[in-house]
């Protein structure tokens, strides 16, 4: 088992309306989540929607949260679906890191990241939800997410990533 941070669609274009205090509750969880992969040396990806409309590479609303902390030379993805499998490369890289255990965090709670929780399922990895790193319009959705798929708390992180 070796896992791999997956954060996704952290993006200006959905920081509004509901999303913007979820996104922003999100991001200290996925910062604390990123500094403990960092300091074991395993992956953070950083994948991010083009929408084809004012979301896309090269445009303010493209860029993350200014309050994320990607570091460079972090592994970025361009994805144009909701599954960040889909026509992207995750699953190869994750394939050449020995990645097997993708810890998925990020927004839309009901979209993206169930698309691709949903997805890593389909490859035959081990995904997880990080509580308290997924972000949403709707409070609902982000508890149904947590009720319906594994989801790892941030203290089980820690004791996780302990090992590596």
């Amino acid at each position: 088992m070796k896992p791999a941070l997956l954060i996704i669609d952290m993006q200006k274009v959905s920081y509004s309306g509901p999303s913007a205090e979820s996104m922003k509750k999100a991001s200290e969880t996925i910062n604390r989540a990123a500094d403990l992969f960092r300091a074991k040396k395993l992956p953070v990806i950083w994948i991010q929607q083009d929408n084809g409309k004012d979301a896309v590479p090269g445009t303010e609303k493209f860029e993350l949260l200014d309050s994320l902390k990607a570091l460079e030379g972090e592994k970025r993805i361009v994805k144009h679906y909701e599954n960040s499998f889909v026509k992207t490369g995750l699953a190869d890289y994750l394939a050449a890191q020995g990645a097997d255990t993708p810890i998925v965090t990020g927004y839309c709670a009901q979209y993206c990241v169930l698309s691709t929780y949903r997805g890593a399922k389909e490859l035959d990895l081990s995904p997880l939800v990080l509580k308290k790193a997924v972000a949403g319009d709707n409070e609902a959705y982000l508890h149904l997410v947590e009720q319906i798929c594994e989801v790892l708390s941030f203290s089980a992180l820690e004791k996780l990533l302990s090992f590596f």
